[in-house]
């Protein structure tokens, strides 16, 4: 079998996001020597925000890259210390037309591995991007040759048994190497190809990587050429083969605890990456109805493939409680059919003028001590979130400012309760007001769409809820009021606005 010696036309891919074709644009000004160095038929995707987007910049062009990527309105974002590796960076942009937040990771050294531990280094950086080649959308990738000998290294070194993601996901990883490599044969000269890989292994070892590309096998090798592809390359480790595999078993139990502590515990622990310039939180407010649960679900969604995002839900609705709230929400739903009428002060339901009788406010302050207990939980939650770099997503925020409504403290609605009871509710409530969010997004709606979202909401409370919203400061936090009575793909882009223009 011998390789077809020709060219192929490069594939047309999309048109770049308005914020990539300004940092390819000014990269080609600045002179900064950069390429794609994955498959270019996923650039789609990047340019979509579906995947990231992997660039190698040249070492010596650092400063002017890191500048550049600034300039053009990218953010950095520290990844999660188990995965910081000094050669790669992690830069978000946002797409303003769609909405969609991409990912450029910035390579400065060509670094390989499983995904849990990237040990190897691939010393010809600036042979490659000597090499590379403009595509029509003004992006420059690798030539088929250097691609084709990157996925033959690739393949040796990111098939470890050691890694758990490669447990799970081997036979698809394998599936993507074979359908990567097979795309780029037909455009491989091999004698570029057999240049290359001297210039990495040697003449020697150069001519059995050629002849494995000619396999169809390839780009997998058998057992003896795969070690000693990775010998050749050991001198560029990280570290050793004990190390690596006692590091890779720290990873894949921090793996473990990570996927468990997202799906069970929700506990602020650092997976992915952080928030640009650290913790920020970002609160949505809005009476009920307005659609605060679907903007929080919205941007937890957005961010959360890429960046730590914790969501708290400060309400005592539909959200999920503490565990000091829970069961105190459970007896409420027990009691609540058989309280035929609510006193002055209730939201839902019938109604009356009277005053809270005995009964119903001995309950109520059990009911206010549990939900500032919860509060004042979640706060401390939070707190701990931001420091650790999350971005903390709140549908409602806890406020002083007025305590009829909205959040706040509940006690006032009674006329007779102990007072070390009250100075502890206000204490919570003065503790968020000490602490407020970084951004407030107030969604505001019409009485008729929360009648028709609400309608066991009483008219009159609606009305004054949504007169309390609006005068609502939250001192010390930014403010952007949105109108929610627009379409929801209008109100998304709007919340995504927001946010980028915080974290």
């Amino acid at each position: 079998m011998s390789l077809a010696v020709r060219l192929s036309p490069v594939p047309e891919v999309l048109r770049p996001p308005a914020i990539l074709a300004r940092l390819f644009e000014a990269f080609r000004q600045q002179g900064v020597a950069y390429c794609c160095w994955k498959n270019p038929r996923r650039l789609p995707e990047s340019f979509a925000g579906h995947s990231d987007l992997d660039l190698l910049i040249a070492r010596t062009d650092r400063t002017a890259g890191l500048q550049t990527f600034a300039a053009c309105g990218f953010k950095h974002a520290p990844d999660a210390s188990w995965n910081d590796d000094p050669c790669v960076l992690s830069f978000f942009g946002f797409d303003e037309s769609s909405g969609a937040l991409l990912h450029v990771h910035a390579h400065f050294r060509l670094v390989v591995g499983p995904p849990l531990f990237k040990n190897h280094r691939i010393p010809c950086e600036t042979a490659f991007l000597s090499r590379a080649l403009m595509l029509e959308n003004q992006i420059r990738v690798l030539s088929p040759e250097d691609r084709a000998l990157l996925l033959i290294i690739r393949a040796q070194c990111e098939l470890s048994w050691a890694d758990p993601v490669v447990w799970r996901h081997g036979r698809r990883i394998r599936q993507k190497f074979r359908e990567e490599f097979w795309d780029v044969a037909a455009d491989i000269r091999p004698e570029l190809f057999l240049s290359a890989a001297t210039q990495v292994f040697g003449p020697e070892l150069a001519q059995d990587v050629l002849a494995l590309a000619h396999t169809a096998k390839a780009p997998f090798a058998p057992f003896g050429l795969r070690t000693r592809v990775r010998s050749a390359l050991a001198p560029y480790r990280k570290c050793g083969g004990f190390e690596a595999m006692l590091t890779q078993g720290f990873r894949a139990i921090d793996l473990v605890f990570g996927v468990l502590n997202r799906k069970l515990l929700q506990t602020p622990r650092t997976w992915r990456r952080r928030a640009p310039g650290g913790g920020v939180v970002i609160a949505f407010v809005g009476v009920d109805g307005s659609g605060k649960s679907t903007a929080a679900a919205t941007v937890r969604q957005w961010l959360g493939g890429e960046i730590d995002v914790l969501r708290q839900y400060f309400g005592t609705g539909d959200g999920a409680p503490s565990l000091v709230l829970a069961p105190f929400k459970l007896l409420a739903r027990a009691i609540s059919p058989f309280i035929k009428t609510k006193p002055k002060g209730a939201s839902h339901g019938t109604i009356s003028d009277r005053a809270p009788g005995p009964l119903y406010s001995a309950l109520f302050m059990v009911w206010a001590l549990a939900v500032a207990l919860d509060k004042r939980q979640k706060l401390k939650s939070v707190q701990r979130a931001i420091r650790r770099g999350f971005v903390v997503v709140t549908d409602r925020y806890p406020q002083n400012e007025d305590p009829k409504f909205n959040d706040g403290p509940l006690l006032p609605r009674l006329p007779l309760v102990p007072e070390w009871l009250r100075r502890f509710e206000a204490s919570v409530y003065e503790q968020a007001r000490r602490t407020p969010p970084d951004l407030v997004v107030k969604l505001l709606v019409g009485p008729e769409t929360v009648m028709r979202r609400e309608p066991d909401m009483n008219v009159t409370v609606i009305k004054e809820r949504l007169a309390c919203v609006e005068t609502l400061r939250f001192q010390g936090a930014r403010l952007v009021a949105i109108d929610a009575k627009a379409s929801l793909a209008e109100v998304t882009l709007a919340v995504k606005r927001a946010v980028w223009s915080i974290i």
